[in-house]
């Protein structure tokens, strides 16, 4: 490159993001990754794209609902610019009620949804026709919205690292120099960065753990049940995770795995003769807000943040990335007040 105008830190799904969008602006970009793409939670299995109820609604909901609603003519981008495909597709979701109360309170936010989404995706409640791939529910009603996409991490990521060498950009795996304007999207070890640098916790990492199944249901909505994802993706795999960890004595796989396989077969018996063909487990950052963390770099001119995604990262991505080639390319700083690292640097300093 005779020259480099954004340098980005971080081969996961908010580093090349921010490195498409700033590229699609004209910016002469460079990648670099210190260990391989995707290494860190952005190479995991699930693939969720799915919004936060629609009640007490607050602007992480509405920067949310922004991308998702973003999401579909991006990774469609994304697809014509690396002729790869990213397995996205919005086909919904379907949640079970437990009881009647749980009925009530969704009817409830059918109206909310109807509004607060603009009128451009539904959440309904519907009675179960007990179809195979529909999850056992006790109340016999289902929620079902239609804002909901899935998208598979890997082929997403090999869709995005595609697309960018289509256009130019230079990737890196290994060492490589800062020019320009630079971005750290380093994931679980940039929070640490973060955390000494500013001598505050700003951030950690939690543990994750999920399977892959060998089922087609690619044509199917995806189900969430009792914290439980269940994602068919386009190449005939079924995804389910995730655990939460706060705390964990190996980086691997190991029996809880088997809990969620059992719960996913309770909840859907269509996957009880399905094969086990992956088992994964990765590391997410949590940002000490719980939001994703974006931001020009307190003290540091010409160094910024994206961070953060934690178990929303590939929702979020759409958008953050846009946000952050406005604030690095145009100096336009369009970051929610609840995402900006120095509002967090701020605030954990005062506690």
């Amino acid at each position: 490159m005779a020259r480099v105008d954004v340098t980005v830190r971080g081969g996961g799904i908010f580093g090349l993001s921010t490195a498409w969008a700033c590229l699609k602006r004209g910016a002469a970009v460079r990648v670099v990754e210190a260990v391989d793409w995707g290494a860190g939670s952005s190479g995991g299995l699930v693939g969720a794209l799915s919004p936060h109820v629609p009640v007490a609604w607050n602007a992480k909901k509405a920067f949310q609902l922004e991308s998702l609603l973003l999401a579909g003519d991006w990774w469609a981008g994304v697809e014509a610019a690396s002729g790869l495909p990213s397995g996205y597709a919005r086909l919904g979701r379907l949640q079970p009620l437990a009881d009647d109360r749980a009925v009530e309170a969704a009817r409830r936010r059918e109206g909310e949804a109807a509004s607060l989404w603009q009128g451009r995706a539904e959440w309904r409640v519907i009675w179960a026709t007990g179809e195979a791939w529909e999850p056992q529910t006790p109340s016999g009603w289902l929620v079902r919205d239609t804002l909901s996409a899935r998208l598979s991490p890997r082929m997403g990521l090999a869709a995005l690292l595609q697309a960018l060498r289509a256009r130019g950009a230079e990737l890196i795996l290994g060492d490589g120099r800062d020019e320009g304007a630079v971005v750290h999207a380093t994931g679980v070890a940039g929070l640490a960065d973060l955390t000494q640098a500013f001598d505050l916790p700003l951030g950690s990492g939690v543990k994750g753990q999920a399977l892959s199944l060998r089922h087609d249901a690619r044509d199917q909505p995806q189900l969430f049940v009792d914290g439980l994802h269940i994602v068919p993706h386009a190449d005939a795999t079924v995804a389910i995770g995730s655990t939460s960890e706060a705390t964990w004595t190996g980086d691997g796989p190991d029996a809880q795995l088997d809990a969620l396989l059992d719960k996913a077969i309770a909840a859907l018996p269509a996957l009880a003769k399905a094969e086990v063909i992956q088992r994964w487990a990765g590391i997410r950052p949590k940002a000490a807000s719980r939001a994703p963390l974006l931001g020009a770099w307190p003290g540091r001119a010409g160094h910024y943040v994206a961070n953060g995604g934690f178990k929303i990262g590939f929702g979020m991505a759409p958008k953050v990335a846009e946000v952050m080639a406005d604030l690095v390319l145009e100096g336009r700083d369009t970051i929610p007040p609840e995402f900006r690292l120095d509002a967090l640097v701020q605030k954990t300093a005062r506690r």
